[in-house]
């Protein structure tokens, strides 16, 4: 039985005098940070997270594609609202495409039976992600006549619902059955308006916590973290998977130290593609420039973000990534893809560099061009201000209003 020490915090704004229900996948970085910004308008919010019983088996098995499936890794119960209570759902499955179809009945018949378990009362409904969680929240709205809201984050609307007639079917029929949907992209919107959905539509990016991403002392967080204080510092955050597109940030290196030798890059993050990265790495002998320090707790990542020169994402895709609102909330220049979202906010050289996906030499070059810039992280941070948890918090409030 998993023991968690939970650190509440006491900040209670307003009471609507309702209950809110949240299903999600984790409880963790943006979802939670989305879900404890809106508790203040509830006077209970009761959060439902997917669980795999089989990736515990990590304790004993250290299989880097567990790693993230964990449940101490997927619920972090630090700085918790005090009218919120998380409980898991646990569902055994096979973490297979095969099985993924099957998981929504499944998702919803573990929801269900928390539901009775722990008496949890609810007047909303805001499922994140289309799959399972969506398809819950649908099916649970349907039983209760209660208002629905569901937040499509990335590849549960770019991909998802495209692969097949069947996905298309399951995607649309979330959507439709929302009474809201929320999604982090006008990018996302252009695949949502791609599908047969009437539900009104909302853009709200992501955000950051400026009480935990700020700018700090880049030594002191250096030293804290035993980097050099000699060499140009890059880091990337995410889960090691192929769309994250780390590989072409290794190839990247291996040109970028062509031309200087005074880089050090940490990916910083644990999943399925973590061996694989590590032969290439050893495979380019860019083992004294390139670590793979693994996964960190989310409130670890800021003093990772403030070690670095420059901070690096390499996506294939995404929808509107947090860790770049968690990057320019420090001060420091994002170097990404032009993929998603993610031209919708670096709008300006000022802020950072953008790249084509899945081209490792432009990506080198844009590299060597970041670490020689002049960057002025104040007019950064000050751009990051309106990205915060609290201002996203408020707008999707107003949504809540509207159908309560």
């Amino acid at each position: 039985m998993l023991q968690f020490k939970i650190i509440r915090s006491s900040v209670f704004l307003n009471q609507s005098g309702k209950k809110a229900l949240y299903i999600i996948q984790a409880y963790n970085n943006f979802q939670k940070e989305s879900i404890n910004s809106t508790c203040s308008y509830f006077k209970e919010c009761s959060v439902l997270v997917r669980s795999n019983p089989i990736s515990e088996f990590y304790k004993y098995i250290k299989t880097p594609f567990l790693e993230t499936f964990k449940l101490d890794y997927k619920i972090d119960l630090n700085n918790i609202p005090s009218n919120l209570r998380v409980y898991p759902t646990p569902i055994v499955y096979a973490p297979l495409k095969s099985q993924y179809k099957k998981l929504g009945e499944k998702h919803l018949k573990a929801v269900e039976k928390s539901i009775n378990k722990n008496k949890i009362e609810f007047d909303l409904i805001h499922s994140h992600f289309t799959w399972s969680a969506g398809y819950t929240g649908a099916k649970l709205k349907e039983k209760y006549n209660i208002p629905f809201v569901v937040t499509g984050h990335g590849y549960d609307i770019y991909d998802l619902p495209f692969q097949d007639d069947e996905w298309k079917e399951k995607i649309e029929y979330v959507l439709n059955s929302a009474d809201r949907i929320i999604t982090v992209s006008n990018s996302n919107l252009s695949y949502i308006k791609k599908l047969n959905v009437k539900t009104p539509v909302h853009i709200l990016p992501n955000g950051y916590r400026p009480d935990q991403f700020h700018p700090m002392d880049m030594e002191k967080c250096r030293n804290a973290l035993g980097i050099p204080l000699n060499r140009k510092i890059i880091v990337a955050v995410g889960n090691l998977v192929e769309i994250k597109g780390h590989k072409y940030l290794i190839d990247a290196m291996s040109e970028v130290v062509k031309h200087r030798k005074d880089v050090l890059c940490f990916i910083v993050g644990g999943g399925e593609m973590k061996h694989k990265l590590k032969r290439q790495i050893k495979k380019t002998d860019l083992e004294d420039y390139v670590k793979l320090p693994g996964s960190k707790l989310h409130n670890e990542i800021p003093m990772w973000i403030n070690a670095c020169d420059i901070f690096v994402l390499p996506s294939l895709n995404e929808g509107n990534p947090t860790v770049m609102f968690e990057c320019l909330g420090c001060g420091k220049p994002f170097i990404g893809t032009k993929v998603g979202g993610v031209p919708e906010i670096i709008v300006s050289d000022d802020y950072g560099l953008l790249v084509e996906p899945a081209n490792s030499q432009k990506l080198a070059e844009t590299i060597l061009w970041g670490l020689d810039k002049t960057w002025d992280s104040t007019k950064i941070y000050a751009y990051s201000a309106q990205f915060t948890w609290e201002q996203i918090g408020k707008n999707i409030i107003d949504i809540y209003k509207i159908l309560l």
